[in-house]
């Protein structure tokens, strides 16, 4: 069993985790970061790497992997500590002010607060309905790789944020790139859905595919209009399925902290309903709410200052700023 005894934990290795780690630091407060993946990044890296992404200050667009490569150089000066590979499962408090945290491999962390980025549980893609038997023989639900579908004909299932960027990102390595959406309404950024249709993708409204058709692989589909039963066949030796993943959010109930509608409720101090247990990014939520990665950045910020109160009550809220250190 291994033993690890920091002033905070984080719960999360994705990019909001990563730059609370770099805070942290900045604090003066030795850190832990635990992730159920094998590797920092969060979903970043896990189902996005290639994807170019634009609203992060400071950057007209960086790649999801540069990102995450930037933000652990960022906090290594101040040594963090990566428990990777391992899932958050149990927390007790043996002591007044000390929290443990138990991982599923029986690491115990030991630490004065937590605060949640994510990387508590699991996700799931959802399935492809007629997708059973097609995985690994064309059917994918993300792309860690463009290259991959490179002079290939791509089917696009979604209308979602996904969905939009594979496509854009797609559209110039495949030999065509078609989306499949069962609305003709889409929840992506809407100057997203201008790029695409600069480049014109063909955008299938109110159709499901229906078959996947192929022998060792997939070669062609069938989609079927939902409104009047048409069929059409479409070339696809690649079919990404953007339709979104369920999270499961492990121990979080076992721990006491409140969740609603899979989103942990926060105060305006990133504080959950559990003394010196806090949370930022995607997993929050408050009236007013943005999911952006720019947003988790604040909020991190955030809950790692008020976190260092918690600990330190004769600490300052805010630190100064960053420019000033050294």
């Amino acid at each position: 069993m291994r033993v690890i005894g920091v002033d905070l934990l984080i719960v999360g290795a994705g990019p909001a985790g990563l730059y609370g780690a770099y805070y942290a630091g900045f604090r003066g407060l030795s850190t832990a970061v635990v992730d159920s993946l094998p590797e920092p990044g969060g979903q970043v890296t896990a189902l996005y790497p290639e994807k170019m992404i634009f609203d992060v200050a400071g950057f007209p667009s960086v790649r999801g992997r540069e990102l995450v490569e930037r933000l652990v150089a960022q906090a290594e000066p101040f040594s963090p500590q990566y428990v990777l590979g391992e899932k958050a499962s149990k927390l007790s408090r043996p002591d007044d002010g000390i929290l443990v945290v138990t991982t599923d491999q029986g690491t115990d962390i030991s630490c004065r607060a937590v605060v949640i980025t994510g990387g508590i549980g699991t996700f799931s893609p959802r399935p492809l309905p007629v997708g059973d038997g097609w995985l690994g023989r064309g059917l994918v639900y993300f792309v860690p790789r463009l290259d991959v579908h490179a002079d290939r004909d791509v089917v696009i299932v979604g209308g979602g944020d996904s969905a939009f960027d594979w496509a854009l990102n797609l559209a110039p390595l495949a030999r065509s790139v078609t989306m499949v959406h069962r609305r003709d309404r889409f929840r992506a950024h809407e100057h997203t859905i201008k790029q695409v249709a600069a480049l014109g993708v063909p955008v299938h409204t109110f159709c499901e595919v229906d078959q996947m058709l192929g022998d060792d692989r997939l070669d062609s589909v069938v989609i079927k209009h939902t409104k009047t039963g048409e069929t059409s066949h479409l070339p696809a030796q690649s079919v990404i399925a953007a339709l979104g993943f369920t999270a499961d959010l492990g121990p979080l109930a076992d721990w006491g902290v409140r969740i609603e509608k899979k989103q942990i409720p926060v105060e305006t101090t990133m504080a959950t309903n559990v003394p010196r247990v806090f949370a930022a990014g995607d997993i929050t939520d408050y009236p007013g709410k943005l999911r952006l990665i720019a947003t988790g950045f604040g909020e991190v910020a955030t809950a790692v200052c008020n976190a260092a109160v918690a600990i330190d009550p004769t600490a300052h809220l805010f630190p100064g700023h960053s420019s000033e250190a050294g």
